[in-house]
């Protein structure tokens, strides 16, 4: 599964303006939902932060991974975001967080959900496409940063 078989460029916040990790996931909801991908930003927010309550899904490195599973969800959305100052995300390492990947998937679909993060997990592991990424300006540039770097493992 590549990433760009689920991610739209119309789904990237290249500038998320949230303080804390409410604030930011909220402005995933707002998009998700202003882009007919969810039907409801409260069950959105309510699924994610019962996730983070499990423990956060800030790996490190500046990486947060926040996911979930939505009732009346057709298919795997994800979505992408940049925090320039960084966000406190109780991340493992202490550290803020700057890059989200926001991962909604249908209930009923346990392998695909966790195929995607692996594969998000694996072109994050890369430290000069993480930089790459904050260096990027606009959501088009990112989006094609995610295409090269997505390509260089395959299908």
């Amino acid at each position: 599964m590549r990433l760009t078989d689920i991610l739209d460029q119309e789904l990237l916040l290249p500038d998320l303006q949230g303080q804390n990790k409410r604030e930011v996931l909220n402005e995933f909801a707002v998009l998700l939902d202003s882009r007919g991908k969810i039907r409801d930003q409260n069950g959105f927010l309510e699924v994610i932060l019962a996730r983070e309550a499990l423990g956060s899904t800030g790996i490190g490195e500046g990486i947060a991974i926040p996911h979930g599973k939505l009732k009346n969800l057709d298919r795997l959305v994800l979505s992408f975001g940049i925090s320039r100052k960084g966000v406190d995300f109780d991340a493992m390492d202490g550290n803020p967080v700057h890059i989200f990947f926001v991962l909604i998937a249908p209930e009923d679909s346990p392998g695909d959900h966790l195929k995607a993060l692996a594969r998000i997990s694996r072109v994050l592991k890369n430290r000069s496409f993480r930089k790459r990424l904050l260096d990027a300006s606009s959501a088009g540039e990112l989006y094609q940063l995610i295409c090269e770097e997505d390509e260089k493992y395959g299908s």
